[in-house]
């Protein structure tokens, strides 16, 4: 079966003084109907932009510098003009991690919402405003006629949220690309906003991408999780197979590095280092710096390698770090 979104060595280059440098290089996902996928991995992997070239929005100077992005068999890395504006918040939308950035401060939330449907054509004048409301009910926001007439700053963070989400929603869109939607969120906000996620993927039969870097919603939410690492996905699988047996080091040591409630106690052991940034990749497996296991294999750069099932690692000694 044709996935809903399948992503093929997709490359993000910008110029550097040494010539260009790729902070997203050779990423493959692919993502089905109803689906939820979680891109992990530490700030300055790539997640963000990983995200933010599915929909053809990475920042100048930057550009696709190679690959596919296929929604539905159309390759939207391809597209220009209307034809990409038809795609883009209609079959494929995007929550961003601060909607108090992302909403215009100008306008309510209302017109918001309703200037989606009117750019695709979908509803004008009462009907989009009816819908409008409707979306807003969807989404859990309580007396949604005052709502309509509010701004972005009457809002609570989980209001400003929900509305991002109604927003999103207005084109109805087969896949919806959420980036960190609970970050500025409190624990109890964060539960609710998942929970609707869950509930509007089951309903609506949508992908999501959830790019996150807290394992314990990507535990509960996601049925597939992909890890990335230096602009590259060095593990994948299903989510029961990634987290009963973790198979690259990095995936371990963010594993090490949450900490837990049950069981006996132990220190958190943090990974040692940063990230390299996209100028100075190392030549070899890019964990490598950073690695207790490393050995001299790693001076080559490893490819993915099966380790059980569908169960993938960026790794030469990945079914022994499995095991």
């Amino acid at each position: 079966m044709t996935p809903l979104l399948d992503v093929r060595d997709l490359r993000v280059a910008f110029p550097g003084p040494a010539g260009p440098c790729h902070p997203v290089d050779g990423v493959s996902l692919a993502l089905d109907r109803g689906e939820t996928l979680a891109l992990v991995g530490e700030s300055g992997c790539g997640k963000s932009l990983t995200s933010l070239a599915l929909l053809r929005l990475v920042p100048p100077p930057g550009r696709i510098a190679g690959g596919h992005v296929r929604l539905d068999g159309a390759d939207l890395a391809t597209l220009e003009g209307e034809a990409l504006r038809a795609i883009r918040g209609r079959r494929i939308a995007m929550i961003f991690q601060d909607p108090m950035t992302s909403l215009n401060p100008v306008f309510t939330i209302g017109r918001q919402v309703m200037e989606v449907m009117e750019v695709h054509g979908l509803a004008r004048g009462a009907a989009a405003r009816a819908r409008a409301r409707e979306l807003l009910v969807e989404v859990g926001i309580p007396d949604p006629d005052a709502r309509l007439d509010a701004y972005p700053h009457q809002l609570s963070g989980g209001m400003r949220q929900r509305a991002m989400i109604a927003m999103a929603l207005a084109g109805e869109p087969e896949l919806l690309v959420a980036d960190e939607p609970t970050t500025a969120l409190d624990v109890t906000v964060q539960a609710q906003i998942l929970e609707l996620l869950d509930r509007l993927r089951h309903e609506r039969r949508m992908g999501i991408l959830l790019i996150t870097h807290d394992l314990g919603v990507v535990a509960g939410r996601a049925d597939r999780v992909a890890v990335m690492y230096a602009g590259q996905v060095v593990e994948s699988g299903t989510t029961a197979e990634v987290f009963a047996a973790p198979a690259h080091p990095y995936t371990q040591g963010l594993f090490a590095s949450v900490p837990r409630i049950h069981g006996p106690r132990r220190p958190l052991v943090p990974i040692p280092g940063t990230v390299p940034p996209p100028t100075d990749w190392p030549a070899g497996c890019r964990f490598a710096p950073r690695c207790d296991r490393r050995a001299a294999a790693c001076d080559a750069p490893p490819a993915l390698r099966p380790v059980a099932g569908t169960h993938e690692a960026r790794c030469w000694l990945a079914p022994e770090v499995a095991r």
